[in-house]
């Protein structure tokens, strides 16, 4: 790869924020402070100055550095950049295979791996569609509504997030996962009238999965157990579960088989008293039509 005689805009600590590593996160910190010595190592044993090496990769020499100093987290094309013009024979690119595990907040990995791990997932949801429901663009234009607003790669870096938890409707032996949603949230055209339209087509698709549940809680209805804000509930295979809820315990992840009862039954209640399965698809393809 050669960039004589060619005029090139390099990538710079302006063009890509919010790709740090997050120094709370020690195996993030450990694999990519790993990535950015070897990177370093073979960039020296070339021979390659890190400006020389930048120029080559499409990013600024201040970019390189910080990679190589574990300070940032390198996308897939500058490590399959930099297998090339280091021979490292598939060993640099290979690395994005543990990278890309840690480009997501610790908080979201560590959600995203319980949520693989569940065998049953019970969500109620008051104030947004939940993040395993929403559509790229729908989870865009919540992040984008933010205040402070975050930087545009931030955006991105948060939706990827959000979209992988979503594998575990592919997985094999899908777990058995339960929706409980608001009405009004449904009525918020978030995005736009075609955003909104494809976010609600996409709600349709969810609960028609075999192993999906959805229900629609109508504004309308009494007082029920989920007005102090969001629940969820995840169960495993060996029988243990893990919940969590705004308006309980402190809204921390409880274990504790009694207080797991008790959330239980706050969404067991809810459940009861939102619209059936069939009645809530039915209000959604209403709402559709509306729209």
């Amino acid at each position: 790869m050669s960039v004589d005689g060619e005029a090139v805009r390099l990538k710079s600590e302006a063009d890509e924020p919010g790709w740090e590593v997050d120094p709370d996160d020690e195996w993030g910190v450990a694999v990519i402070t790993t990535v950015g010595r070897q990177l370093k190592l073979r960039r020296e044993a070339a021979g390659l100055r890190a400006g020389d090496f930048g120029r080559a990769v499409g990013y600024g020499e201040d970019m390189v550095y910080k990679i190589e100093g574990g300070k940032r987290i390198p996308r897939q094309d500058y490590l399959n950049a930099a297998d090339e013009i280091l021979n490292a024979g598939g060993l640099l690119a290979a690395a994005w295979e543990d990278v890309k595990k840690v480009r997501y907040p610790k908080k979201v990995r560590e959600l995203a791996k319980l949520e693989a791990q569940a065998v049953e997932i019970g969500v109620y949801e008051c104030n947004s569609i939940h993040g395993l429901l929403q559509t790229p663009d729908h989870a865009r234009a919540l992040f984008e509504a933010a205040q402070p607003p975050y930087a545009p790669d931030d955006v991105e870096r948060m939706v990827a997030a959000r979209l992988a938890r979503q594998s575990i409707f592919d997985r094999d032996a899908a777990p058995s996962v339960h929706f409980v949603l608001e009405e009004a949230p449904l009525r918020r055209p978030v995005g736009g009238t075609m955003v909104w339209r494809q976010q609600l087509e996409h709600l349709l698709e969810a609960g028609r999965l075999r192993n999906v549940t959805l229900q629609v809680m109508p504004t309308n209805t009494d007082a029920h157990p989920g007005v102090d804000g969001k629940i969820e509930l995840l169960k495993f295979p060996d029988g243990t579960a893990v919940g969590r809820s705004d308006g309980a315990f402190n809204g921390r992840p409880i274990h504790d088989p009694k207080q797991l009862r008790i959330l239980e039954l706050r969404y067991g209640t809810i459940r009861a008293q939102a619209l059936s399965p069939r009645e809530s698809l039915a209000f959604i393809e209403k709402l559709l039509g509306e729209t």
